[in-house]
């Protein structure tokens, strides 16, 4: 099992509104780079997406729940039948979106208990939750060519080093995904 961080990301480090939903003031950032840098498999998980579980937070599940279902292109098809999670204290119903689960019990246990690999889109504080307890084997970051100045950023100040190796990095349409992992040793 492996817990795999995918996020959009601008050069300086911000994962705040890359869709332009949460109505920030530079939200959308993004989705103004067209519909190739975002599109489909974009992430490059492959069967992960057939094997794995989607792990997201409240509110990036209640976005997705209202943007999947609809679709039915191959990409959507997939998203829409893989298991999903959702870590929420607030939500109870999640039927609005097939083969979603409310976390039960401590976030950190449930992850550590899954046999399969884990997936993580947005959800800024599940990830968060995930690195301060040194869950995170793998960032997928789908850099993009954007300096906001302002917003979350996905490692915020202060926290531990963490030392990881680039795996791979390739342009996709303006932005660059790299996948970085635990550093061996």
């Amino acid at each position: 099992m492996s817990v795999i961080v995918i996020e959009f990301i601008t050069l300086d480090g911000i994962v705040t509104d890359p869709d332009g939903s949460g109505g920030t003031p530079a939200g959308g950032w993004a989705f103004r780079h067209g519909p190739e840098t975002v599109a489909g498999d974009k992430f490059r998980l492959g069967s992960v997406l057939d094997d794995g579980v989607l792990l997201l937070g409240r509110a990036t599940w209640q976005l997705f729940s209202q943007l999947w279902p609809p679709r039915d292109d191959p990409f959507s098809a997939r998203m829409n039948a893989m298991p999903k999670r959702v870590a929420s204290r607030s939500v109870t119903d999640v039927s609005a979106w097939a083969n979603s689960q409310v976390v039960q019990g401590d976030l950190v246990d449930a992850v550590k208990r899954e046999d399969r690999d884990v997936i993580i889109t947005g959800s800024l504080s599940v990830v968060r939750a995930l690195m301060a307890a040194d869950l995170v084997d793998e960032y997928r970051l789908m850099t993009f060519p954007t300096i906001l100045r302002t917003g979350e950023r996905l490692f915020p100040a202060g926290g531990p080093p963490v030392h990881l190796e680039c795996r791979s990095a390739q342009r996709v349409g303006a932005a660059v995904l790299a996948r970085y992992a635990r550093a061996a040793g």
